[in-house]
């Protein structure tokens, strides 16, 4: 088969930037599986993605020119890597973790005065995101700061299409493990309990992971969890804002929230899209895709077909969540989606017990970009 050469759409633009839910919601109907030089074929429809989240054989995962672990592998490779990492997020880690990530919460909202306007995505989203983050995984809490600069770079690398930017600021963090973990090995802390203490003595297939495996793991669970948490609490905060209604249901039934959580978040992801590489010609919703070509799975528009989801941009607590691939689906689902479902639902139950009053401020919300999406600032008056 050809290779297509002449654009659909242009994801970069204005139009679409200005609003992703509405832009690949005109997408998925009028033009579902569409092709960009920047994105490659862009896949808008739930059927379509499941087709190729359960086809892995066809539709690689490998598709950097970098190794990613164990995002970017397909089987046996992704099956031996993902065993020896999910033990990570038991329920019993998790469930030690959670006074952590609460008491971490709190702090930051106790330092947030109420009756008062405040940027939330500055004040508590990002700064929430990082400290959970490092907590857990074991970062040096005086690297927070540097981890943060390096995860905004690596984003607007990533939003600019800069492959020599993306390569030395992942080169750069490279460096930055090599320290922590070589520091690690001469105080004889490699024992320790937390998760790079766990990566150090990890094995896989016999082999004790290197460090070029631990700083792509770190990666993965750095960059994407920091920025994707942070965007998921302020689209949560955003929605309850401007839905007074299910606001004071759920500080009545709080039971509710992780379910109001991952509805909202379905209706509009943090997380906007996946990679993935055709290993043969095939025909996917009437368009011919080379081997070889890239694929980009829009999350953010499955989750908003209305042949899945009746009237996709309400939130409702009482649909089946079975359908919801926030988190991904088959092989690949994120494997710290409990992590994550953990750090959303605290820092929500924190906020809504911060305030009786969450309300939208006079100032205007600005919105995120593609990698992102969500919010990069939303005041919020809280009372």
């Amino acid at each position: 088969m050809n290779k297509q050469t002449t654009a659909d759409w242009d994801p970069g633009s204005d139009e679409v930037q200005s609003n992703q839910c509405e832009a690949y919601d005109r997408m998925r109907q009028h033009c579902p599986i569409a092709y960009s030089e920047q994105l490659g074929w862009s896949v808008f429809r739930h059927e379509d993605l499941v087709a190729i989240l359960e086809d892995h054989e066809t539709f690689s995962n490998i598709a950097s020119h970098h190794r990613s672990v164990p995002n970017g592998m397909d089987p046996p490779e992704h099956t031996a890597y993902r065993n020896a990492i999910e033990s990570f997020f038991s329920a019993d880690r998790l469930a030690l973790f959670e006074p952590v990530c609460r008491a971490g919460a709190r702090a930051l909202l106790d330092n947030i005065p109420v009756a008062e306007t405040v940027d939330l995505i500055d004040k508590f989203a990002t700064p929430y995101s990082l400290h959970s983050q490092c907590t857990f995984l074991g970062w040096p809490l005086d690297a927070a700061a540097s981890i943060r600069d390096w995860a905004w770079r690596s984003r607007e690398a990533s939003h600019g299409g800069d492959g020599k930017r993306l390569a030395a600021v992942a080169a750069e963090f490279r460096l930055q493990v090599g320290t922590i973990l070589d520091a690690r090995r001469r105080a004889s802390n490699d024992a320790a309990d937390d998760i790079i203490g766990k990566l150090l003595r990890t094995t896989v297939n016999g082999v004790q992971l290197s460090d070029d495996d631990i700083a792509s793991i770190l990666r993965n669970w750095t960059v994407g969890e920091l920025g994707s948490l942070a965007s998921g609490i302020g689209i949560v905060a955003e929605r309850l804002a401007t839905e007074p209604a299910l606001q004071a249901r759920l500080r009545v039934e709080p039971e509710l929230i992780p379910t109001a959580v991952e509805e909202i978040l379905r209706v509009c992801g943090p997380l906007v899209s996946n990679r993935r590489r055709a290993t043969r010609d095939v025909i996917l919703g009437g368009r011919h895709i080379s081997a070889g070509e890239r694929l980009t799975l829009m999350w953010v528009a499955a989750n908003r077909d209305e042949t899945v989801f009746e009237h996709p941009e309400e939130v409702r607590l009482d649909r089946n969540a079975q359908h919801n691939l926030l988190f991904g689906a088959g092989i690949h689902i994120c494997p710290g989606a409990p992590l994550a479902r953990l750090e959303l639902r605290v820092a929500v139950e924190e906020l809504l017990g911060h305030c009786e009053r969450i309300e939208l401020a006079e100032s205007t919300p600005r919105r995120a970009v593609y990698p992102a999406n969500g919010w990069v600032s939303l005041p919020l008056n809280l009372s």
